[in-house]
């Protein structure tokens, strides 16, 4: 019977080859995954031809406890689907056993963010090296402009670096902020923030008087005139690995989430954090709501008594 069993396995692969036209790497994918199932089923006296519905979601659930990513058990069970579609269209089997499993669902991954403490590190050493004194402080002085910024705003990066020079004649503490698709948005502006930028502006107007004005806040020679992300994305890192934080972890776009989360973190409304990042949905924002729940299930597992009792019964 196991050797059947094999034979079917094989001729489904000469199908898919011949009248699907699968490659190589398909094929020796589906192999696997056919005689992984296959092993499965043998250890309770079952075959492919034998295994009703609750065996093949068995075999599912194993993976699972095996520590199979959701994307990874969805491919086993397309495999299953196309071997048992097989099986059917030949007369092997008068049903299709996969038809009531369901995929398993596959998490919406939560984004990176970096703590409170770390982004605190990370402007404290740019505020340091913006103040001493050199040839280069006015490019350091930019950088804690442009690391206040996306801190105290949560602006796509993208929104950031291209920043007009009209922003400096804006007086009080908030930024308009152009967006997607043309939308303005106003965001408040922290008193570190509002520094930084009044420091920059300084020292930019005197730069200005020596080679000419740009339209942008932070221009450069590039062929948009204004700073491009991939320079700004590498500087944040070469701040990051001064601050002794780990650069892999962190970019603009992680800052713009730690924004979103510290805000969530102490209490700001889901609706005005939604507001501020720009996004036309909700569903966008909700995102952060699973990483603070995540975080509280970190908090009580850490803190909780019951907790604490049932980790040291372990």
């Amino acid at each position: 019977m196991v050797d059947l069993s094999r034979a079917h396995i094989e001729a489904f692969l000469e199908m898919m080859s011949a009248e699907r036209g699968a490659a190589g790497n398909t094929l020796a994918s589906y192999e696997r995954d056919l005689e992984d199932l296959h092993s499965f089923l043998a250890s309770s006296r079952k075959t492919p031809l034998t295994a009703e519905s609750a065996d093949l979601a068995a075999y599912l659930a194993h993976l699972s406890k095996q520590g199979f990513a959701a994307s990874s058990q969805a491919r086993r069970l397309s495999a299953m689907r196309q071997f048992y579609k097989f099986l059917y269209a030949e007369g092997l089997r008068g049903d299709d056993p996969t038809a009531i499993l369901e995929a398993p669902k596959k998490g919406r991954p939560l984004p990176k963010t970096m703590s409170e403490d770390d982004v605190t590190r990370l402007l404290e050493l740019a505020a340091k090296e913006a103040a001493e004194p050199g040839p280069d402080q006015l490019s350091r002085l930019r950088m804690l402009a442009l690391l206040e910024l996306l801190y105290a705003t949560g602006m796509r990066v993208s929104e950031l670096v291209s920043l007009p020079i009209k922003v400096l004649d804006q007086e009080g503490r908030f930024l308009m902020i152009r967006g997607k698709g043309n939308k303005e948005r106003l965001v408040p502006l922290s008193r570190s923030a509002i520094a930084a930028l009044k420091s920059y502006g300084e020292a930019r107007a005197a730069m200005v008087a020596r080679t000419g004005d740009s339209p942008w806040l932070f221009p450069s020679s590039g062929k948009e005139g204004y700073l491009p992300r991939q320079v700004f994305a590498r500087h944040l890192k070469s701040v990051a690995a001064r601050a002794g934080l780990r650069t892999t972890t962190i970019s603009p776009h992680v800052m713009r989430h730690a924004f979103a989360s510290h805000l969530l973190q102490n209490g700001a409304d889901l609706r005005v954090v939604q507001e501020l990042l720009g996004h036309s949905d909700i569903s966008t924002t909700q995102i952060y709501t699973h990483v603070l729940e995540e975080r509280l299930r970190e908090l009580v597992e850490m803190h909780h008594p019951l907790a604490k009792q049932a980790k040291n019964r372990d």
